[in-house]
């Protein structure tokens, strides 16, 4: 890690580098802002949804200990920010940063962003209000869910995901869908499955390819970067966090 923060106006950065990996500790557009253009081959990541919740007040409450927790349950997650705006301000918001991530985007560089079905419309209309093209949805089907009787379970999650202008047909073809389990051991209230991730980030084409996650969280993004020998550079606004994904990823720059 970085002994020396680097300073930014009301954040003072801490970093982590391995040469193939970087971390930031910053908030995301800020960080966005201070990137150079056309430095990256996909953005993918797992933003704060705002949602757990019809009502303002559900949006409000706790993000591990209310919204996103079963009752009863003994683990302990940190809290997370940025999940209580309602949706014009998330409309805006969303917006605004994946306007930054396509600045930082090569022309043709692949963008893939999950939500859930509270916020899907409001995360395809970002990405287009961003100027992005706009390619499709690729669900994550959970093996296990919470059941709901009488109704149907809300057994999937959404990967939005586009391109900074045209893309030129070229390579495999993935699959539009993936079914994996929700990670039992977890160190982040909302982490993705490891081998999700790791399929999902095979699109990025080539040994060289730079991976972004402007919301880093515990680092699975990075991880599956890594085990595919990709470059990536993760960004995390909440300290305890970031120090989470370091003491995650630093052990494996090792191996």
């Amino acid at each position: 890690m970085n002994a020396s923060p680097q300073s930014s106006g009301r954040l003072q950065l801490e970093s982590y580098t391995d040469g193939r990996v970087s971390l930031i500790h910053g908030e995301a557009i800020e960080t966005l802002r201070g990137m150079p253009s056309n430095s990256v081959d996909m953005v993918m990541t797992d933003p704060p949804y705002s949602s757990g919740g019809m009502m303002r007040g559900d949006r409000a409450n706790a993000t591990c200990r209310v919204k996103y927790q079963q009752t009863g349950s003994g683990a302990h997650y940190s809290e997370f920010s940025g999940d209580n705006r309602d949706q014009r301000s998330f409309v805006v918001w969303s917006s605004i940063w994946m306007g930054e991530a396509r600045r930082v985007m090569k022309p043709g560089g692949l963008i893939a962003c999950f939500t859930d079905w509270r916020q899907l419309p409001a995360t395809t209309d970002s990405m287009q209000v961003a100027g992005l093209v706009w390619r499709g949805l690729i669900p994550w089907v959970k093996t296990g869910f919470r059941p709901c009787k009488g109704r149907w379970g809300n057994q999937a999650e959404y990967l939005v995901w586009g391109t900074n202008g045209p893309r030129k047909l070229d390579g495999p073809c993935f699959p539009g869908a993936y079914k994996f389990a929700t990670p039992r051991d977890r160190i982040h209230m909302t982490q993705k499955p490891l081998d999700l991730m790791t399929e999902l980030c095979r699109v990025a084409h080539g040994p060289e390819a730079v991976i972004l996650d402007p919301f880093m969280g515990s680092g699975t993004t990075i991880e599956a970067a890594m085990a595919l020998g990709k470059r990536a550079t993760g960004i995390e606004s909440d300290p305890e966090i970031f120090k989470t994904a370091v003491g995650r990823i630093s052990p494996l720059s090792s191996r």
